[in-house]
């Protein structure tokens, strides 16, 4: 059997070596997308501020780790796959054999549509050749202007801090990580921000890029400019299948995939941030780009493949984020639901914030601000849908109740 895997991050990884563990006797073929060893993207901020050299970023940190394991690791780039053939073409023109084939092709960064976004100087941060650059060309006093505060815009602030730059951050919506915290959680996090020296301008967004006598300038309306030695552009991400055109796989916001995670076309599958299944909170389709959805979509891709029967009970949705220091977390359906109730306990000026999200007797979803000790306790209780009891009413009066919650609620189901 000839198994192809195009993506070589945590899914494509994850499912290689599962292949290799369920059918020894397999042809496996990992298709990176960018030179060097595999890695993980949500690294590069370990990257850039120090904490790690690049090699840190691997996934594997031995070299020899997928030839000794039989997998065959290769460079190029998918532009197309046909599934009457069972060949994908490479860029090179080249093409690649498969009988089962993998597509962990992970996202792409979203560029705005504005004059100037393709001048010099204007840059993304999603790869490791753009962290290199940062690392190479940022200096103390640099002034870098980051259009973009959501998740990868928060975690890459980190590093541009840790490189002395003169940083300003432009906020499209009224907040920052708008997609995982509340109005109170995220006036938080932009306290601590502006706190460390970060400049933030919510609901702003340019107009155009100019190049002018060797310096940006980044339009805003109304007249005002802002100077820049570096634009980046760190609006959000798309999921990477513009080569599956004309191949028949079923597209929505991402790959369409069922619990096997198998395509619409028998023999493809598709994993991590490029594939779309249910939340199994809500049930409702949703593409949970996050790493560990994509460790275990791989391998539940990859059993299936080969022949064994697994399937995935929908991806979860959560988040933890470090932004300079300060951790957060949302998980599930963390904006609440209608006819839902909530408890909410915030502490600001010691950046401490918790909100617990309640659907009948059970957690649905939750925010925490400076609250790290509840985390597997949340999780626990949401992905697990815990039936509270007597408990709920307890949590709404005192939301820090959660470990007894837990060990009293989950006691009963052992």
């Amino acid at each position: 059997m000839k198994y192809l895997i195009i993506g070589a991050g945590p899914a494509g990884v994850a499912a290689a070596e599962t292949l290799v563990r369920t059918d020894p006797a397999g042809e496996i073929t990992l298709l990176r997308g960018e030179a060097g060893e595999p890695y993980a993207r949500m690294a590069i901020p370990y990257l850039l501020s120090g904490r790690i050299q690049e090699r840190g970023t691997h996934i594997r940190p031995d070299p020899a780790h997928y030839g000794r394991l039989g997998i065959q690791v290769l460079g190029g780039r998918a532009t197309s796959v046909d599934p009457q053939a069972r060949i994908v073409r490479l860029a090179d023109g080249g093409t690649l054999p498969y009988d089962r084939l993998l597509v962990a092709t992970g996202s792409t960064p979203a560029l705005q549509k504005i004059p100037g976004i393709d001048l010099p100087g204007v840059h993304t941060c999603w790869t490791l050749e753009d962290a290199r650059f940062l690392l190479e060309h940022a200096r103390p006093g640099m002034r870098v202007v980051q259009m973009g505060a959501g998740f990868v815009g928060c975690i890459i602030m980190q590093g541009l801090v840790s490189l002395g730059v003169d940083l300003t951050i432009l906020v499209r919506s009224g907040r920052m990580v708008s997609r995982m915290m509340n109005p109170a959680a995220s006036g938080m996090i932009r306290r601590w921000c502006e706190a460390k020296g970060v400049r933030i301008r919510v609901n702003t967004l340019p107009e155009a890029i100019t190049l002018e006598a060797g310096e940006l300038r980044v339009h805003l309306g109304g007249g005002e400019a802002l100077p820049a030695d570096l634009y980046l552009c760190l609006v959000g991400v798309n999921p990477a299948l513009g080569f599956l055109a004309g191949s028949s796989v079923a597209t929505g916001t991402g790959i369409i995939v069922d619990e096997a995670m198998e395509t619409s076309v028998h023999g493809i599958y598709a994993a991590g941030d490029v594939a779309e299944f249910h939340d199994c909170l809500t049930g409702q389709a949703a593409v949970n780009a996050i790493q560990p959805n994509a460790v275990e979509q791989g391998r539940i891709a990859a059993l299936n493949m080969a022949g064994r029967q697994a399937s995935s009970r929908g991806s979860f949705a959560f988040n933890v984020l470090d932004t300079l220091g300060l951790i957060s977390y949302s998980f599930g359906s963390w904006q609440g639901v209608p006819g839902g109730e909530r408890a909410e306990l915030a502490d600001p000026d010691r950046f401490r914030y918790l909100r617990l999200e309640f659907q009948d007797d059970r957690l649905v979803g939750a925010n925490t601000v400076g609250l790290t000790e509840h985390a597997g306790v949340l999780r626990g209780l949401i992905e697990g849908k815990v039936r509270l009891g007597a408990w709920k009413q307890r949590l709404l009066q005192n939301p820090t109740l959660l470990m007894e919650a837990y060990l009293a609620q989950c006691q009963k189901l052992a």
